[in-house]
């Protein structure tokens, strides 16, 4: 008996062991991940300096590690968070091909992986070369149980020791805050209080705070003759706010000096910091030429005739025809001078507007004047018109009487055989009046070299879905005073001779109005949310 059961215990042990092994193999498993990132560059070149640093310290064993961070499995110490996996190290820093342009670079890694982690909610990278790097992506492979997990991350990743804290990313995967898993809380509120910071002191590049201070900055500040009042923090105006840099106040830049704090991850890419700079350059080319040419003009800075607003443009005829400059540029592997030698755009001269692209004259139309009012920076101060004529909201015991002299024998000739009674019946009567907010400046405006009128524009919507101007009103203080009221003149179409000139001239001051008004109230002013203290917003 006992040796006839010798086989059969002995297939029991070795089944027993293999079974063990088989389950060890289980638990146990290495995960091949792929990280996809781009290194240190200059524009769009590679940066070669700190290129052989990073491999000078990776011979030192001062690599790129990554840790997985359980989504299910609490760390032996901290119990509200996540547990980490064991180190795991770009693979072939050394070997990898590094190209003379800034492009994308492709790297393995492979996890030590057990049961008990469950599916990776987390990642937890240190960069422990000299310089930063741009993370892209990460993919986990073949997660068993899960298959694939994406971590998309789109961030600068600096040395370890620039930071006081571990940079983290997370699964491509949205949650509920209430249904974010526990053990990934702790993580994700550390993650917020970094980006938040705690206000003080100077941020460094490499910070990743989004925080922001009162307008504390206007003037100069460290001048008590400069120092102008602080906009925003107040009880009843908390805003507007601006971007923090420095501890105190925005320290002033040199000119053509960049280097202020924006966070990393919001700086301008290679691509498009190199397309900024070419359009800078041809900017500033655009803009010199012609104020050479023009130094000895008995007219400085101002133009003599129309024919010299358009030379400032490319003639489409004279442009070189063919291929042979596209095919140059796609040759170029620098962004930079690839925008330079874009062929559309001439490097000397502004490039040609659409609108004057086939006639020179078409700007002059009342039909671009009103669809330029619609698609111009100004839009929503177009209102239906309620009650003709139009009034004014001022207040008359100061400024007398300026209510609008348009009448209805000004416009019914254009509009289309309606009457003005049934325009505003059907919607159809608009106004663009630009009257009662430039009204009280004009006397202070008007003494400097600029000169201006306070604007009323009538307009027709018609059928097409078109805005069509009916009349415009040029008005000016009394010369006896405000309190005698305005003296106002109105214009309407005209298509030939001197009338049409005038016209011209009209249109061109409701849009210098239009413009003005947009960069100091509808932008400024009002995107602030704040009554600031400037004469024209009082």
């Amino acid at each position: 008996m006992g040796s006839g059961s010798s086989p059969g215990i002995t297939h029991k042990v070795m089944q027993t062991f293999c079974m063990k092994d088989q389950k060890e193999e289980t638990n146990h498993k290495k995960i091949q991940g792929e990280v996809v990132l781009m290194k240190k560059n200059i524009l769009d070149l590679h940066d070669k300096s700190a290129s052989l640093l990073d491999r000078i310290y990776e011979l030192f064993g001062k690599g790129v590690s990554l840790h997985l961070i359980s989504s299910v499995n609490p760390h032996p110490e901290h119990v509200d968070r996540g547990s980490h996996g064991n180190a795991a190290y770009l693979e072939k820093w050394i070997t990898a091909n590094t190209t003379i342009t800034a492009k994308e670079t492709c790297f393995s890694v492979f996890f030590d992986w057990e049961e008990s982690m469950g599916i990776p909610g987390a990642l937890m990278i240190k960069n422990n070369h000299h310089s930063q790097f741009f993370l892209k992506t990460i993919t986990l492979k073949d997660v068993p149980g899960h298959g694939s997990v994406h971590f998309v991350c789109n961030s600068w990743v600096y040395p370890a020791h620039r930071y006081k804290y571990d940079r983290i990313f997370f699964s491509n995967k949205t949650y509920l805050p209430c249904k974010t898993p526990p053990l990934l809380h702790h993580y994700r509120e550390e993650e917020l209080k970094n980006l938040r910071g705690n206000g003080t002191g100077e941020l460094k590049e490499w910070d990743r705070v989004y925080d922001y201070d009162y307008y504390n900055d206007l003037g100069k500040p460290n001048k008590p003759k400069y120092a102008r009042p602080v906009l925003g923090g107040s009880e009843e105006h908390p805003y507007p706010r601006r971007g923090r840099t420095d501890p105190e106040i925005e320290t002033r830049l040199p000119l053509l000096n960049l280097d202020i704090y924006v966070p990393r991850d919001e700086r301008f890419g290679h691509v498009k910091f190199s397309d900024f700079l070419a359009y800078a350059l041809k900017s500033l080319v655009q803009v010199l030429i012609p104020e050479l040419k023009y130094l000895t003009n008995k007219t400085f800075n101002e133009f003599d005739s129309f024919k010299q607003v358009l030379e400032l443009y490319d003639d489409e005829a004279k442009k070189p025809k063919g291929h042979t400059l596209s095919k140059i540029r796609e040759c170029v592997p620098c962004e930079l001078l690839r925008e330079i030698l874009r062929q559309e755009e001439g490097f000397r001269k502004l490039p040609m507007p659409d609108v004057i692209r086939e006639d020179n004259s078409a700007w002059r139309t009342d039909e671009e004047f009103g669809r330029e009012m619609l698609a111009g920076v100004n839009p929503v101060i177009i209102r239906r018109l309620e009650v003709f004529p139009p009034v004014s909201t001022l207040d008359a015991t100061q400024y007398g009487k300026q209510d609008s002299t348009i009448t209805e024998e000004h416009i019914e000739a254009y509009m289309n055989g309606l009457t003005v009674s049934e325009a505003i019946e059907q919607n159809k009567l608009f106004i663009l009046d630009h009257h009662d907010a430039l009204m009280p400046f004009l006397t202070l405006i008007n003494s400097t070299d600029s000169k201006i009128y306070a604007t009323r524009t009538l307009l027709l919507l018609q059928d097409d879905g078109t805005l069509k101007p009916l009349a415009i009103e040029l008005s000016l203080p009394h010369p006896q005073g405000y309190e005698h009221g305005a003296v106002s003149k109105v214009f309407t179409p005209e298509e030939k001779g001197i009338g049409e000139t005038i016209w011209q001239l009209a249109k061109a001051y409701v849009a210098v109005n239009d413009s003005g008004y947009h960069q100091l109230i509808s932008h400024w002013y009002d995107f602030g949310y704040t009554k600031v203290e400037h004469p024209c917003c009082n």
